[in-house]
């Protein structure tokens, strides 16, 4: 078996791309559209609308390149905190680096940096030096009091009038960050604002991939935007606003429905009207349009639900998680009507852990085969379950030895003679290394190692939690991992 697609990438391209031309077009020919959620590297969507594409979305930009102004925007608590993005592990202030060099290398134009509730902070001034230094241009927005609820100060000299104003010169400006909280709504009205002073039509759009406006309000799919949210306390919901306006069903999120009379009020007061009767109205996400096999999307769908639950166990158990997170993901299970069965991974790792009283790790092949490892004096158990799933792929029995003692003794006595680990066990990358360099003379090595790509979206589970480096090789595999929430010894209270 392989993993089925339930999702159509072209249509998605053409659909998406055509509805924002007819949303610039209902304005005139300007549109700031607020891109909430990862404009590449989404792996939410690629995971639980299996065959999206990571990347679909700044495909679909290109296809409108000519039209297409990037804007970053980034808080300046966000900098003078340091904040850091969870997925990479890096601040705010580098991830705008990393996101204008990742547009300008797909020939998206990136007009400028605004740096919002801005108060003086002296990183935020660092920040903009350096960005104006790499000859970036940098604007600054101010906090305003009592945003959102005062429309009447917000809404004039004292609110986004002493805003800068942002010079653009493409019809569609897409405004984006590094992470939620950044303004970026505030800096589309900031300029709708500054526009209507002028004597412009421009208006505003918001794109967020999830929840998926037209499917229910319990499908997987929705759930499983909860599940990836409950450290925000984000909830799904009917937009009621929708559904007086046009008597339609939709769904939206709480954030949104709770700010909405306040965007409809600051639209009357910019615009003279509000274009929108409802948050559903304000947004141009058609990935609902291009779902093609339900029944697959349900399925990966309440897998993310189960590994969202498994990973707020484990953060919990590391002290990074409370009991609030996981009581939440237990209910959206049930909602879902998901569970710890649907992963034959956590039974089988789970089961050779209690078998031989050792760390066990297990690997689900396409085929649907379920390959275990345990610990030994050579290698830990993620690292064994690795090679022997590779072995699997390749057709290599599993008693045949590729990767020579003789290959591992050095590399051992490097980690603990030199490099101060306690553990001389190698982990999954050094595994990979050590099998890298016996296929010089295995030939079965180097068959085992053209096997890596087929890993890619198989599921795995650890009877423990894995070290930083074995997840992480994990992850750069594109496995999906979880892992039972305790430590390899029930006295441990460090771990790395």
């Amino acid at each position: 078996m392989t993993n089925p697609t339930g999702f159509d990438n072209q249509k998605y391209l053409e659909t998406q791309s055509a509805r924002i031309r007819e949303r610039i077009a209902q304005f005139g020919g300007k549109l700031y559209l607020e891109f909430g959620g990862k404009l590449f590297d989404d792996n939410h969507a690629a995971r639980v609308l299996p065959g999206f594409a990571s990347d679909i979305k700044l495909q679909m930009l290109l296809t409108l390149r000519e039209s297409v102004e990037m804007l970053v925007v980034i808080n300046a608590s966000a900098i003078e905190q340091n904040k850091l993005r969870g997925d990479l592990g890096i601040p705010y202030d580098e991830d705008v680096l990393r996101l204008i060099d990742t547009f300008r290398g797909h020939g998206l134009y990136v007009g400028s940096v605004t740096i919002t509730q801005y108060a003086g902070q002296p990183a935020a001034d660092a920040f903009r030096r350096r960005l104006e230094h790499l000859g970036v241009t940098v604007y600054l927005h101010y906090p305003i009091p009592g945003y959102p609820h005062d429309v009447g100060r917000i809404v004039s000299e004292e609110g986004f009038g002493r805003n800068d104003y942002i010079e653009t010169t493409r019809p569609l400006v897409v405004v984006t960050a590094p992470g939620p909280g950044s303004g970026k709504m505030a800096t589309c009205l900031s300029q709708l604002y500054h526009h209507h002073q002028r004597g412009v039509r421009a208006g505003y759009a918001k794109f967020e991939t999830f929840p998926i406006w037209n499917l229910p309000l319990k499908h997987p799919v929705n759930l499983a935007y909860e599940a990836a949210t409950a450290d925000l306390n984000d909830v799904n919901m009917i937009d009621p606003f929708h559904l007086q306006a046009y008597g339609e069903t939709t769904v939206n999120y709480n954030r949104d429905v709770e700010v909405f009379p306040v965007l409809q009020a600051m639209f009357e007061q910019i615009m003279g009207e509000s274009p929108y009767r409802s948050p559903t109205d304000m947004g141009v996400n058609m990935a609902g349009h291009c779902i093609t096999d339900g029944e697959a999307v349900c399925a990966a769908a309440r897998q993310e639900i189960v590994r969202r639950y498994y990973t707020a166990l484990c953060d919990r158990r590391r002290g990074q998680g409370n009991d609030e997170i996981v009581y939440k993901l237990e209910l959206l299970m049930k909602q879902a009507h998901a569970g710890p069965e649907l992963r034959p991974v956590i039974a089988a790792a789970e089961g050779r852990d209690e078998a031989a009283g050792e760390p066990a790790a297990a690997i689900r092949l396409p085929d649907g085969r379920v390959i275990t490892g345990g610990t030994s004096e050579l290698m830990g158990a993620a690292a064994a379950a690795l090679l022997n799933a590779l072995k699997a792929l390749a057709g290599i029995g599993h008693e045949v030895h590729l990767i020579d003692r003789a290959a591992i003794e050095p590399i051992q006595g490097l980690k603990v003679g030199y490099l101060g680990s306690r553990n001389p066990r190698l982990h999954s990358d050094e595994v990979l290394i050590a099998l890298a360099i016996s296929t010089a003379a295995v030939p079965m090595a180097a068959q085992a190692l053209e096997s890596l790509g087929r890993l890619r979206q198989c599921e795995a589970h650890s009877s423990v939690i894995l070290t930083a480096a074995d997840s992480a090789t994990y992850s750069k595999l594109g496995l999906r991992l979880t892992c039972t929430p305790k430590y390899q010894s029930n006295q441990q209270l460090y771990h790395k």
